[in-house]
Order: structure tokens, then sequence, then C-alpha cells
């Protein structure tokens, strides 16, 4: 019965892939509905041929990418229990542990390690893909720092979170998930603080803005916004992107405007006063504070479901998935891959929230600044520079888009520009 399971796993996996092969490159239309034609909105008035065939290219393959990999983690979990190898990292780590405590984590490498491999081959086509079409400017030894990087920083997570959930679970069969919520709170507060001054540095380096000029603006706006920054910091993404961004992030005292060497020195200075003001819109609407309790929320119901779904499948599969007991560590596979899973579901709900709060940070944007024509021309180069769609198709801006397209972006300046009055150039 587990091998049958696994061929029929195997082979959801690769009908769903032929599936989104089929949407993504032959049946979704990415172009524009006729009335956006020839608006500043339309590609090919800002895009030259090149750059339009590279961006429907490498939009098709990166989002090819991006449905393949997510549920390419379940098909792993799902044959790591199957297979029975989760039972062989707590065997291995039951042997080659004198001590109780220290099992967790030597559990945890072997699954975190195999995990790694597994998904190694998807993350580094995404990465030479992006290399491929310029994006990225990471050299391999760089990239492969940052995977290094992640891999330790997920497993620290992992052998500070995982032994306390089966602790619970073993303590209150009933209400572990509602435990595990409560604890989450201050852990997600913690991270949330730590983030700016902690975890970003270890990826790469920051410094105050070297243009003194520009940041006597930017901090101006800031204190218009009333955001406790003392100062701007650039970070030396050149090395890595050619894609732009700037963002306000951190929380009371860690508060920081970051601004990335690859949009300073592509964009203008009104471009850049801009989405500035997009991203301190962020922080005068609260943003971050509404994202974090959605966060919380969301796990509420992430937990209990999980709570109830590995509770059904530990009862009806139990000998095929290897499990006697869903409250030990070899259950930790089937728990990832049903949050997961559970995640993947709710992304167009949460895309949904993300991309109101960034059409109300650009309304927030243009009301300071009152500048269309900048909002408009930098909204061009951020697509240039990332050669994304301008219009994508109906399930990847369901699943994938965290930002509205940039033909609701640009269309909706466009339509502030008509309302005031305003003409391009004055």
């Amino acid at each position: 019965m587990a091998r049958k399971m696994g061929v029929y796993a195997v082979l959801a996996y690769v009908l769903y892939g032929l599936f989104f092969y089929w949407y993504l490159f032959y049946f979704a239309d990415a172009k524009l509905p006729f009335e956006y034609q020839g608006t500043k909105a339309d590609p090919t008035t800002f895009l030259n041929g090149r750059e339009l065939m590279l961006s429907e290219e490498y939009s098709k393959i990166r989002n090819l990418l991006y449905f393949l990999s997510t549920p390419f983690e379940w098909l792993f979990y799902f044959l790591i229990l199957l297979f029975g190898l989760s039972r062989s990292f707590k065997n291995w780590a039951d042997k080659s542990a004198k001590y109780k405590f220290m099992r967790p984590a030597i559990y945890l490498i072997w699954l975190s390690v195999f995990a790694f491999l597994a998904t190694f081959p998807l993350n580094y086509i995404s990465y030479s893909l992006s290399r491929t079409y310029h994006i990225s400017t990471q050299t391999f030894p760089s990239w492969m720092k940052d995977e290094l990087i992640d891999f330790w920083l997920n497993y620290g997570m992992m052998l500070i979170i995982v032994p306390i959930l089966y602790w619970l679970m073993n303590k209150s069969k009933k209400r572990w998930w509602l435990y595990a919520w409560l604890l989450s709170i201050p852990l997600t507060l913690f991270m949330t603080y730590l983030q700016p001054v902690v975890i970003d540095p270890l990826y790469n380096h920051f410094t105050p803005l070297e243009n003194k000029q520009l940041e006597t603006k930017i901090l101006t706006m800031a204190s218009q916004a009333k955001i406790p920054a003392k100062h701007v910091f650039e970070v030396n993404m050149a090395q890595k992107t050619n894609s732009l961004n700037a963002y306000v992030t951190g929380i009371g005292s860690n508060s920081r405007i970051v601004l990335w060497d690859t949009t300073l020195k592509r964009l203008k200075e009104k471009q850049i006063l801009f989405i500035m003001a997009h991203e301190m819109g962020h922080y005068v609407e609260k943003h971050i504070y509404f994202g974090i309790a959605g966060y919380l929320m969301l796990s509420l119901v992430v937990l209990y479901a999980t709570h109830r779904l590995m509770n059904w499948a530990g009862s009806r599969w139990s000998k095929e998935l290897k499990i006697t007991d869903v409250r030990d560590i070899r259950s930790l596979p089937l728990l990832l891959m049903i949050i997961s899973m559970i995640m993947f579901v709710a992304s167009p709900i949460t895309n949904w929230g993300s991309r109101y709060e960034e059409t109300r940070a650009d309304q927030y944007a243009i009301n300071m600044t009152k500048d269309p024509s900048s909002a408009i021309t930098s909204f061009q180069e951020l697509t240039r520079s990332g050669l994304s769609q301008v219009n994508p198709p109906l399930l990847v801006k369901l699943f994938r888009y965290t930002h509205p397209s940039m033909l609701d972006r640009i269309s909706k300046i466009e339509e502030y520009e008509v309302k005031h009055h305003n003409k391009p150039g004055k």
C-alpha cells in the first residue's frame, strides 16, 4: 500500500506540473486589455522589443518554478514518511545520543540535510535562471553562502521550536495547538524586532547613506510621517542583483529606512523620494502591526487545522506513514507537509491583504509627493529591472503577487493624474 501511495503521489505531482506548464505557456494570456493599450501601463511604450521578449520568457519560467517548488516539498516529506526515513532518523538519533535532550538535534540535522539536498536542484535552477536573464549578479560562492546561512538559521529555529512543540503535544493532546500559538506571539514580536539588526546583516552589509542631501530629504519626509529614524541606510545589493528595492523595517527603536544601492544608481531623486514615501506609507498606516496581527491569526487557524489533520492522517494511515503516534517526533514531516499545504491554499487570501496594503501605500505616496510622473517612471523602471509582467495571469496573481500588478499600479496613478489635471512634465 505504501508503494502504491508513493507512485500515486509522484504521478499527481507530474500531472500538476504538466497542468501549470500548459497553463503558463499555452493557455494564460498576459496581453493588456484593449482599453489599456497605448497607455503608460502598456509595456510596449517603455520596453524595447528584446526587453518585452525576455520579460515574457523569464516570467513564465520563474512562475513555473514557483508552482513546482512548494508541492515538491510536500512530495519530499510524504516520501520521507512512506520510505521510513523519518523513523530511521529517529532510530539513529536514539542510538547516537547518550542524553535524551540531544536526540531532537540529531533527528533535525538528518531531516534538514536531506531536505536541503532534495530541494537544492530547484533552488539552483532558479538561481541560474536569474543569472541567465541578468537579474542576479551574484557569484555561486556568494549564493551558496546565503543558502548555508538560510540552512543554519532554519535549523536553529527548528531546534528551538520543534522540541517545545512536541513537549506540548505530549502534555496536552487536545490543546497543544493553542499553547503553541500563545508561545508564538512573543517569539514573533522578538524576531520582528531582531530582524533589522541581527538577521539582515548576516546576508548584506549596511552603511549610512552617503548622499547626505538625499538623506536629509528622506528624513524630513520620515519626520512628517513620525517615523523614529535618525539615519537612512544603504545596502550593497549590486553584487547580488540588478533589481531595485527600498523598505522601512523593524518595530520601535529598531525601525530602519533602507535603500538598495541599485535603486540609488538607477533612479532619479524624485523617483527615489516617491518610493520612500510609499514605504513610509506602510509605517504610517501601521501595516507592519496589521501584518503581525494577521500572521498570528492565520497561525492560530493553521495550528488548529494541523492538529485536526494530523490526528486524522495518523489514525487512517499510521501503518503506511510509519507513525505509531503523531506526538512522536517521527511525525514531523507530516506536520511540516500539512502546514505548507495550508499556507499554500491560504496564499490567495494573504496575498490579497498584502496587495490592499500596497495599494494604500501607493495612495499615501502620491498624496505626499504629488508627482505622478516620477511615480509612473519609477514603476516602469521597476518593471524593466526585474523583467516582471505588467499583467500577470490570474493564477500567478492570486498565488504569487503580494503587490498589485504594474498594470493596476500605473493605471491608478494615471487616474490621479487626470483627476488633478496634472500633465506629464509639469
